[in-house]
């Protein structure tokens, strides 16, 4: 509790507010002037040990008469007791006989002992003046225990409680984390499965709910989908790719075994035509695993017209003839050796299945680059026109392989389509024979080129 005393101010030097006084046992307010010594050099009488002791003329707290030489003849209106108090009324706060009181505070903290206990006190002194003109220090306290000890209480609390709160948080954690990846642990021991069995067939669980996890396990359900259709892919390639070899290799074996045992029977020219099977069957085949290995087409421009050109030229002349129309130069932007190899593969198909003749179009439908092979044969029935561009399909009417190929042709066609960014279809011909239209992103031509505008010719 504050307590607070006054004494005359001296001209001390040592008046600091870091100096830590022994105040003596005091009521719990006191109040009072004392007059200063006209002396100076004197000190009070000793009625109070106590109060002589435990103040001094630093100001910095405690209460009683001050080292300056006051004595009780010149007490002014308060007078001091017997017990160090300085007698009198107390002032009120209002009564104009108190003074001024000065702006400057000084404050300070130190051990004080009041009433027989030892605590940290927080003193302030300040200067006043009463209406005599007399200057006195007025002295007050108050005890920093209870701050202390409640700062105490709560380190104490929270040293105490911290572990616990950790510990509840963390088990509280675990739990939460556990349970919100028990689906993914799910997952988990399934692709384990799925990976020791090597059964792609096998699907992992999907939680009902709509969160990050049921998408991943959708996702991983969609590749091992997409998975297994590649490996069953590759496994019908293997095989067919097996069974085409083996025909034209048994057949050229055949030949040169009897060619060896009896040599005016070898058929050269079969085995030369069996080898150029075998020599295309390689081609496609080590094209298709270019293709499926990513392989990027080129970048150059090509004259689709002129790609035409060539690849009419290089029909063989006892084969169906082929006519082609071309308007102008129509660029796209690729590789000119795969497209020659889709134009070679279309003619090569249609000049089998057409009776008359092959017409073969060039020209331009807005941005697109459209190529189109007719033929007048029989045509290909609505049902079978997607099924005829997979790998090793043929036809009933095209089954003989000493006739058709290997039924990689369409399917090498699109492909390479697809990677340059077009498209690939079979339809019907005015003819009622098989059209088969190729559409390719138009390029712009090049610099060096010019326009040679060119009527049908027929090759």
């Amino acid at each position: 509790m504050p307590r607070a005393t006054a004494s005359p101010a001296t001209p001390s030097p040592s008046s600091s507010p870091s100096a830590t006084p022994t105040p003596a046992p005091a009521p719990a307010t006191q109040l009072g002037t004392e007059a200063a010594d006209d002396h100076g050099g004197g000190r009070g009488r000793d009625r109070d040990r106590g109060a002589d002791d435990g103040a001094d003329d630093s100001g910095s707290g405690g209460h009683g008469s001050d080292d300056s030489g006051s004595d009780d003849s010149g007490s002014g209106s308060h007078g001091s007791d017997d017990h160090g108090a300085v007698g009198g009324p107390t002032p009120q706060a209002n009564d104009p006989a108190i003074g001024t009181i000065g702006d400057t505070v000084q404050e300070g903290s130190g051990h004080a002992v009041v009433d027989g206990r030892g605590a940290p006190y927080r003193f302030a002194t300040i200067k006043a003046t009463d209406l005599g003109g007399r200057t006195v220090l007025v002295h007050a306290g108050a005890s920093l225990s209870a701050r202390e000890s409640a700062v105490r209480s709560a380190a104490v609390a929270m040293l105490a409680g911290l572990p616990l709160i950790l510990l509840v948080v963390g088990g509280v954690t675990w739990l939460v984390t556990r349970r919100a990846l028990a689906p993914v642990e799910g997952i988990r021991r399934e692709m384990a499965a799925i990976t020791a069995s090597e059964d792609l067939s096998r699907r992992v669980p999907e939680p009902p709910s709509h969160d990050e996890v049921a998408r991943l396990a959708r996702t991983t359900n969609e590749t091992l989908t997409a998975l297994e259709a590649a490996v069953d892919r590759q496994r019908r390639f293997v095989a067919d790719a097996s069974h085409e070899l083996r025909s034209p290799i048994a057949s050229l074996r055949i030949q040169l075994e009897v060619g060896s045992a009896y040599p005016q029977l070898l058929d050269v020219p079969g085995a030369v035509k069996d080898t150029e099977r075998l020599q295309h069957l390689a081609a496609d085949l080590l094209l298709l695993a270019r293709l499926d290995a990513g392989e990027r087409p080129g970048q150059a421009p090509v004259d689709l017209g002129e790609l035409v050109r060539e690849e009419a030229g290089r029909r063989p002349s006892d084969r169906t003839p082929v006519s082609f129309h071309v308007d102008e130069e129509l660029h796209v932007t690729g590789s000119r050796g795969q497209l020659a190899r889709v134009i070679g593969n279309l003619l090569d198909n249609a000049q089998r299945h057409a009776q008359d003749g092959v017409v073969v179009r060039v020209e331009r439908r807005g941005d697109r680059i459209v190529l189109t092979v007719a033929d007048d044969g029989s045509g290909v029935p609505a049902a079978e026109r997607e099924r005829i561009f997979e790998r090793f399909v043929r036809l009933d009417d095209a089954r003989a392989r000493d006739e058709g190929g290997a039924g990689l042709g369409l399917a090498i066609a699109r492909d390479v389509a697809l990677r340059h960014g077009g498209t690939l279809t079979a339809g019907e011909a005015p003819s009622g024979g098989a059209l088969f239209e190729l559409s390719l992103p138009a390029a712009p031509a090049p610099l060096n080129a010019h326009a040679t505008p060119e009527g049908a010719q027929e090759s």
